[in-house]
C-alpha cells in the first residue's frame, strides 16, 4: 500500500506521524512510504534519517495525498489540507469530530475513510492510541498549571509543592482517566495537596490506593464546594468520540481566588469548562473573571520528540494491519479498530460523533 506522511501544518504543531524507525517497519512488510520534506525535523528526525530507513521524500503535500492510499497524521486535516482528501483514501489521525461540525462535514462531503486514534477502543473500555497522549498531556498539564500560577505570568504568585511551614497549592482535577492520574502523579510528587473527581467509585478507589491524594463523588455540589479552595484545576474528563460535559459554568468562576489556574486537556472535544475556547502553544492563556485559562489543543506537541516516539509505539501496529488487510478488512478482524472508524464513505459510523453534532449515522456492519 502507498502511505502518505505530511507534514503537520497545525500552528506550533512539531509531531510527525511515524519515526524513521515505523517507516522502516512498514517498507519491511512491503509497502511504499513517502513523507514530506522536513516533516520530522520538529520531533528531531532528519530527512536523511528517513531516507535511510527507505522512505521516499516528497517537496510537496499535495503530491502526497494525490497519490497515498494511506494518510496518516497526528492532527485533524485542517481547512487547507480539506481540498486534498479524496473518495475511499484512508486518513488515520487524532480528529475530535464532535466538537467541529465545519471538520465533520468537510470529510463527509470528501468521501474519505477516517479512522480516528481516539476512539480506538479496546475490550475493556481501553484508548490504546489515546492513551499515550494522554498520559503526555496529564504530566503537562501540571507542569504548566505550576508555572502559570507564578505572579509573572498573572498567577496567585504560588509554589504548587508549597516550602515547610508554607501551605502547598491545591489542585482539583476533573476526571480520573489517564489524564487526570498522570496529572495527579506529577501534582502529588511535587508535593501539592491534590483531590481527585470522578463518577466512577472503581476508580476514584484505584486512585485512592495508589496515590497520594484524596479523592471525590463529582457532584454539582461537591463540584462547586471544591472550586472555592483550588489555586489549579485540570480538566480531564473524556467521554470517548463525544462532546466534553460542561462541568465549570461562566458564574462558577466568581467562586474563585484571582490569579487561579484552570488547564483545561478536554478543549479537543469542547473543553469541560464553559469558558474554554482553543489556544496555541504561542499564545495559550487568556483571563476570565480574573481566572486564567490554559487550552491549547495540542498540548503534547509542546514536547514532539517524546510524543513522536510514544504515538508511534502505539499507532505502529494498527498502521501495519490497514495497510497489509486494506481497511474493511482490517476493521472486521479487529473489534478495537473497527469502534475508531467514524467516517466513511459520506456517512457517520460513530454514535456519539453522531449524537454530539445531531447528526444521523450508520452502523460501521453496513459498511464493512
Amino acid at each position: 500500500m502507498k502511505i502518505g506522511v505530511p507534514k503537520e501544518i497545525k500552528a506550533n504543531e512539531h509531531r510527525v506521524a511515524i519515526t524513521p524507525a515505523g517507516a522502516a517497519a512498514l517498507i519491511e512488510a512491503g509497502h511504499e512510504v513517502t513523507v514530506e520534506n522536513g516533516a520530522g525535523i520538529g520531533s528531531g528526525f532528519s530527512d536523511e534519517q528517513y531516507m535511510k530507513a527507505g522512505a521516499t521524500l516528497s517537496t510537496h503535500a499535495g503530491s502526497i495525498w494525490s497519490q497515498a492510499e494511506l494518510i496518516v497524521k497526528v492532527k485533524e486535516p485542517i481547512a487547507d489540507e480539506w481540498p486534498h482528501l479524496k473518495k475511499s483514501q484512508i486518513v488515520f489521525t487524532y480528529f475530535h469530530f464532535a466538537s467541529n461540525l465545519a471538520l465533520t462535514k468537510a470529510h463527509l462531503d470528501s468521501g474519505a475513510i477516517c479512522i480516528a486514534y481516539e476512539t480506538v477502543e479496546g475490550p475493556s473500555g481501553e484508548l490504546p492510541l489515546l492513551a499515550p497522549m494522554s498520559e503526555v498531556a496529564g504530566r503537562m498539564a501540571t507542569q504548566e498549571g505550576a508555572k502559570y500560577l507564578e505572579r509573572q505570568y498573572g498567577g496567585r504568585g504560588i509554589l504548587l509543592g508549597g516550602v515547610p511551614g508554607v501551605a502547598a497549592a491545591r489542585v482539583l482535577i476533573l476526571g480520573g482517566g489517564i489524564v487526570g492520574k498522570n496529572a495527579a502523579v506529577i501534582a502529588s510528587g511535587m508535593g501539592a495537596r491534590v483531590t481527585v473527581m470522578d463518577v466512577s467509585i472503581a476508580r476514584l478507589r484505584h486512585l485512592d490506593e495508589t496515590l497520594p491524594v484524596e479523592t471525590l463523588y463529582s457532584s454539582r455540589h461537591n463540584l462547586l464546594e471544591q472550586i472555592k479552595q483550588a489555586d489549579l484545576i485540570i480538566g480531564a474528563v473524556l467521554i470517548p468520540g463525544a462532546a466534553a460535559p460542561r462541568l465549570i459554568r461562566r458564574t462558577d468562576l466568581s467562586l474563585m481566588q484571582p490569579g487561579s489556574v484552570i488547564v483545561d486537556v478536554a478543549v479537543d472535544q469542547g473543553g469541560c469548562a464553559e469558558t474554554t475556547r482553543p489556544t496555541t502553544h504561542a499564545d495559550p492563556v487568556y483571563t476570565v473573571d480574573g481566572v486564567i485559562h490554559y487550552a491549547v489543543a495540542n498540548m503534547p506537541g509542546g514536547v514532539p520528540r517524546t510524543s513522536t516516539l510514544a504515538l508511534t509505539n502505539a499507532t505502529l501496529p494498527y498502521v501495519l494491519e490497514l495497510a497489509n488487510e486494506g481497511w474493511q478488512r482490517a476493521l472486521r478482524e479487529n473489534p478495537a479498530l473497527k469502534r475508531g472508524l467514524n467516517i466513511a464513505s459520506g456517512k457517520i459510523t460513530h454514535p456519539a460523533v453522531a449524537e454530539s453534532l445531531s447528526l444521523p449515522h450508520v452502523s460501521p456492519e453496513s459498511l464493512l
